[in-house]
C-alpha cells in the first residue's frame, strides 16, 4: 500500500512540474504597442482601471494567425478571441468612458513601437484601420475595417530586439476618433499577436 501511495505521489509531482513548465513556457512569448498607446498598455499602466487581467500582461493577447481571412471572430478582435480579456473589445472603457485616443494627423508619418518579452521568429507586422462612419457603439467587426493594411513591415522570419520601431504613413481623409489594428504574425507558430489603439485625427 505505501509504494502504490509513494508512486502516485511521484506521478502526481511529475504532472504537476509539467504543468508548470507548460504554463511558464507560454507566459514568456508575448508583445503589444506603446505607440500609439494600445487598449491593453492603457489597463497595464493605470490609464484605464478595472480591465480585469489584461493590467497585468498586456503582452499576451495572442490569437490565431490569419487576419483578415481568419483570426479572431468580429466582436473580438481587440482581445485576440481570449475571453478573459474581453474588455479591450468593449466599445468603452470598463468605467464607461471612451477609450483615451491618441491624436494624430493624416497623411503624415507616424512610428509605430512595439515592445516584446519574447523574440518570435517573425513574417511581418500589419496595420488597419477603421473605415470613415464605423459603428464605435458595438465591439469593432471585420465591416468597420479598412481590409488592406495601410502600413506592411516584411520581417523575413527574423527575430526583433525587445523593443522595434517602425515607420510609415497614416491614411488621408480620416476625421474624428477611429482605431488602428496592429497584427505582429509569427513565422513559425499559428498565432499572431493583436492590438487595437484609439486615435484621433
Amino acid at each position: 500500500m505505501r509504494r502504490k501511495t509513494k508512486m502516485y505521489a511521484a506521478a502526481l509531482g511529475l504532472a504537476t512540474a509539467g504543468a508548470l513548465t507548460l504554463s511558464t513556457g507560454g507566459a514568456s512569448s508575448h508583445g503589444y504597442t506603446d505607440l500609439p498607446v494600445s487598449r491593453q498598455k492603457l489597463c497595464q499602466n493605470g490609464t484605464v482601471t478595472n480591465c480585469g487581467s489584461i493590467q497585468w500582461e498586456p503582452q499576451s493577447v495572442e490569437g490565431p494567425k490569419g487576419f483578415p481571412g481568419s483570426g479572431p471572430a468580429d466582436g473580438q478582435i481587440c482581445n485576440g478571441g481570449l475571453s478573459q480579456f474581453s474588455q479591450l473589445s468593449a466599445p468603452r472603457t470598463p468605467s464607461g468612458a471612451a477609450w483615451p485616443a491618441t491624436k494624430v494627423n493624416g497623411g503624415q508619418s507616424y512610428t509605430f513601437r512595439w515592445q516584446f518579452t519574447a523574440m518570435h521568429a517573425t513574417s511581418d507586422f500589419k496595420y488597419y484601420i477603421t473605415k470613415p462612419g464605423w459603428n464605435q457603439n458595438r465591439p469593432l467587426t471585420r465591416a468597420d475595417l479598412n481590409l488592406t493594411p495601410f502600413f506592411t513591415v516584411p520581417y523575413n522570419g527574423q527575430r526583433p530586439p525587445s523593443t522595434l520601431s517602425h515607420t510609415g504613413t497614416l491614411p488621408s481623409g480620416l476625421t474624428g476618433r477611429q482605431v488602428i489594428v496592429g497584427v505582429w504574425t509569427i513565422a513559425d507558430t499559428a498565432n499572431a499577436f493583436y492590438v487595437c489603439a484609439d486615435v484621433t485625427f
